[in-house]
């Protein structure tokens, strides 16, 4: 049997509402994410990336999305996190900064196909996106190899480019 939630008559698999999303990615980060780096947003130190700086206002005030350790990253990981986020341009144009040349901007995001993790029905989303939208953001700030995902069965979807 497969445990099931149900949100305005709509039926996703019961495991969207159990948080740690970034299981799911795992494992294509770990073969893309090398080097130092961080996870920004992943809620627990257990759930972050392993290898990975673990950046969440949950167990560290010390650093958050706009104000990371003193170092320029090979990649930075961030899933579930950006929806979060007041400005998300300002955030992605930071990391951008925080990457080195050849860095790795990898994310994972919840696709506004899930009903449940819109704005308007989620007060804890600000934003909802598709792959469209971060790709030519990538594009426009010069990202090369960016390739993105189709929507998974999280009703999340994978996006990474490479820092020119």
């Amino acid at each position: 049997m497969i445990d099931t939630i149900e949100y305005k008559n709509e039926i996703y698999p019961k495991f969207q509402s159990s948080g740690f999303a970034a299981r799911f990615a795992f494992p294509f980060a770990l073969e893309i994410c090398k080097g130092a780096g961080f996870d920004i947003g992943c809620n627990k130190i257990e759930w972050s990336l392993p290898n990975s700086i673990p950046i969440d206002l949950t167990f560290n005030n010390e650093y958050n999305a706009l104000n990371l350790p003193n170092i320029e990253a090979d990649y930075i990981f961030s899933s579930h996190c950006l929806e979060h986020i007041d400005n998300w341009v300002n955030v992605l144009n930071y990391w951008t900064f925080k990457l080195k040349v050849g860095g790795v901007l990898f994310l994972y995001l919840p696709d506004r196909s899930q009903k449940y993790w819109l704005p308007w029905n989620n007060r804890k989303h600000i934003h909802s996106f598709d792959s469209d939208i971060i790709y030519h953001y990538m594009l426009d700030k010069g990202y090369k190899n960016i390739f993105k995902s189709g929507i998974d069965l999280n009703n999340s979807f994978i996006i990474i480019g490479e820092k020119a």
